[in-house]
């Protein structure tokens, strides 16, 4: 795979945001990194951008750069040693019934209507009435890479989209969002597995999950995806489940 130092970077610049509260760690501020301009991150550089620890927002790309706290791990999912647990294996029979249907990322307030029922349920703390669909759009249905977005259907019943980036050495999970009010759904975790899925039926070796970060427990589902790995000083290793679990 194309590494980041071995891409022309000279066109690009790389700049430190201003603090602003972290969305995991209450009472912490949060920076970015942020490259520019968006325009000119093609697959190739991306792909290197996310071996590096970097993510997108839309066409924003940017990855952790606090003063003070390194609490954000990037993690990949190792795709080829990758062995469901026990909690994970019935979700994956529970929702096996489900159809998936790859789309272009264009608008559509189905979508929408499923997105705001989620963060309505997902993201208390969040002002939702400030979300709009420009804002919807902006952060989902904006890219420069090879992206796609995947709808999860049930008897023909939306359930769950997610938004998928195709990188050279894997699938970057962009976000998912899905149906709050199902009983024991576990949609998040099968979504997952099925990503894992595409990427062994299409011979790429990782899945990337974002960041993880060990005190929130919004992350704490990543761990469990094993083996994982996590980067940390330019070096990517195995991140081994904090304590013993119980599945």
């Amino acid at each position: 795979m194309t590494r980041l130092h071995d891409l022309p970077l000279r066109n690009l610049q790389f700049y430190a945001t201003a603090p602003y509260p972290c969305s995991y760690l209450p009472g912490l501020d949060a920076r970015s990194q942020v490259v520019t301009p968006g325009y000119l991150i093609d697959q190739p550089l991306y792909s290197a951008l996310v071996d590096s620890g970097f993510r997108r927002s839309g066409a924003f790309t940017y990855r952790p750069h606090c003063d003070h706290c390194n609490a954000c791990v990037p993690v990949r999912v190792d795709v080829n040693a990758f062995q469901p647990n026990r909690s994970q294996r019935r979700a994956w029979c529970r929702h096996g019934h489900l159809t998936a249907h790859q789309q272009p990322l264009l608008f559509s307030a189905e979508h929408y209507a499923l997105y705001t029922r989620y963060q309505l349920s997902r993201h208390l703390e969040r002002d939702i009435d400030q979300d709009s669909q420009e804002q919807y759009i902006h952060f989902l249905l904006q890219s420069t890479i090879p992206s796609h977005l995947v709808e999860f259907r049930e008897a023909g019943v939306l359930r769950m989209v997610s938004i998928i980036d195709e990188l050279q050495q894997g699938l970057s999970s962009v976000y998912t969002f899905y149906e709050p009010d199902l009983p024991k759904a576990s949609l998040g975790t099968y979504n997952i597995l099925w990503q894992i899925e595409q990427c062994r039926s299409r011979g790429l070796p990782w899945l990337y999950l974002g960041y993880w970060i060990r005190h929130s427990q919004k992350m704490a589902y990543k761990i469990h995806f094993q083996p994982l790995q996590g980067l940390a000083s330019s070096h990517w290793a195995p991140l081994p489940l904090p304590e013993v679990e119980n599945c």
